[in-house]
């Protein structure tokens, strides 16, 4: 039997990778086109291709009976989870820590202040060689809730520090210390909703976030409050938000959207108070050298049998 390492970028461009003839891995390439590389059978190191939705991801892996590493590139692993039952035991899904915090945070932050500052407005006033100049609100003196405070919320607050906001306040599955402060658990969000200008999403998704964001959790928000998703879309309830910005209560700049891509005629397209980005957060020129380290990283560890980084949860 080959060791076969299936890549979406091909071997020859991802320095640091172990030299075949050494290590004996074969490096096959598939970015999710409809023909394999391979005998899916012979792969040890499945390396998902990246954005290409849930029914590439899974595709092999009901007959990746030698599979020992699968590793997104993306931060969630939301869109491999329906495969992982197919899986022998012992295989570690790993995600892409590392990889797309600069980026989400820099769209993060470009979403908060082109919405707060009314860019939208003033793309529509270009496009009608209007002026249409007035006072905005600035995130200067806001407070901001983190909601989802794992590297990408991390990154977020680095990014918020020099704008002076009034307070950050941060929130995960459960309580703890960080470096910057008290991390709240989600029970928590009853009693911090109140108090936020700015409600940022960065949470994965789970069976616990997916709807956590509805009714009850929009109408807990302030009046005139943001509330920002670079999560996933399904973590927010698109009606409940639809009636929200309908009635002009609260805005939103969304990254991700449920459902997604956004089909043609979808009223959050034209809802009042919504910016929408077609889910880029993590799709910048930092995303290659990043995922290429990443990958040549994990891969030398698994030919040297040492500890993938990432794991987030290994099959049994």
């Amino acid at each position: 039997m080959t060791s076969d390492v299936w890549l979406p970028i091909p071997a020859g461009e991802i320095d640091g990778l172990p030299d075949p003839a050494g290590s004996g891995l074969n490096y096959r390439f598939w970015d999710g086109g409809p023909d394999f590389p391979a005998d899916p059978a012979d792969c040890v190191f499945y390396a998902v291709p990246y954005m290409k939705g849930m029914e590439v991801a899974v595709r092999p892996l009901s007959a990746m009976t030698s599979v020992q590493v699968v590793q997104t590139l993306s931060a969630g692993i939301d869109h491999v989870q329906p495969g992982v039952g197919s899986l022998p035991p012992g295989v570690r899904l790993c995600n892409a820590k590392g990889v797309h915090e600069a980026s989400t945070a820099e769209l993060t932050l470009a979403l908060i202040l082109a919405s707060l500052r009314g860019f939208p407005g003033f793309v529509h006033g270009q496009d009608k060689e209007e002026w249409r100049a007035g006072f905005y609100p600035a995130l200067a003196d806001k407070s901001v809730l983190i909601v989802g405070y794992g590297s990408i919320g991390a990154a977020i607050e680095d990014r918020l520090v020099p704008f002076e906001c009034a307070r950050v306040a941060r929130v995960a599955r459960s309580a703890r210390a960080s470096e910057r402060g008290e991390v709240h658990a989600l029970t928590d969000l009853p009693a911090l909703l109140p108090q936020a200008d700015v409600v940022i999403l960065s949470t994965p998704l789970t069976e616990r976030t997916k709807g956590l964001v509805n009714a009850g959790f929009l109408a807990g928000m302030k009046d005139g409050a943001l509330l920002v998703n670079v999560a996933r879309g399904p973590v927010v309830d698109t009606e409940a938000l639809l009636a929200e910005v309908g009635s002009g209560r609260l805005t939103a700049a969304l990254d991700v959207t449920d459902p997604e891509p956004l089909p043609s005629g979808h009223p959050l397209w034209h809802a009042p108070g919504v910016l929408i980005s077609p889910h880029v957060g993590g799709s910048t020129s930092a995303f290659m050298p990043r995922a290429k380290r990443l990958l040549a990283g994990q891969v030398t560890r698994f030919e040297a049998g040492d500890p993938v980084r990432n794991v987030v949860l290994t099959t049994e």
